[in-house]
């Protein structure tokens, strides 16, 4: 281990302090991609977020390709695996917990314009197919990124620093 390795690597995930989460739930429908996934994980160890639930075909620990880009994020951030991810959604409704979705649509506000609840569950979609159309119908809202290319989409680790960074950003919590 070199001198510029930062310490947590060095340190048992058992014996690091205790860090204040952001009350932030991450739901993922179905993600193709693990790269995708180890970004998420990445994204919300740097978010502090409070919980990712890995939901349908979406990667979970032990994987290899999500190893690669988690660099071991999946060590800090607590999660959990669902089959379906309308079982994850109806857990945090139980618990009270506003769930929104990031896809375009016809009624989904800008991400910017939605006032953004505390606690929060964020919900993502296929690469390819976007949200399911159950899962979306389980949401209590939607959201959107404004797009101003010919493309309307973007790729969904790069979707979920911005909305996650956004919330943060709204809550204060940066």
């Amino acid at each position: 281990m070199s001198e510029l390795e930062p310490h947590y690597a060095r340190t048992p995930v058992e014996q690091l302090p205790q860090i204040e989460r952001n009350p932030v739930h991450v739901v993922l429908d179905n993600l193709r991609s693990a790269y995708n996934v180890g970004s998420i994980f990445r994204t919300s160890d740097a978010g502090a977020v409070e919980h990712i639930h890995l939901c349908g075909m979406s990667a979970h620990p032990p994987h290899k390709k999500l190893e690669k880009t988690a660099l071991g994020a999946f060590d800090y951030v607590p999660w959990s695996y669902h089959e379906r991810t309308t079982d994850a959604l109806e857990e945090l409704k139980e618990k009270g917990i506003l769930r929104v979705a990031v896809e375009v649509t016809e009624n989904s506000a800008p991400v910017t314009d939605f006032d953004w609840p505390s606690p929060v569950a964020i919900v993502f979609g296929n690469e390819v197919t976007g949200i399911n159309e159950r899962v979306l119908r389980a949401c209590d809202a939607t959201v959107r990124i404004p797009m101003h290319g010919y493309k309307n989409s973007m790729n969904v680790a790069t979707a979920f620093g911005i909305v996650l960074y956004e919330v943060l950003r709204r809550w204060k919590a940066i």
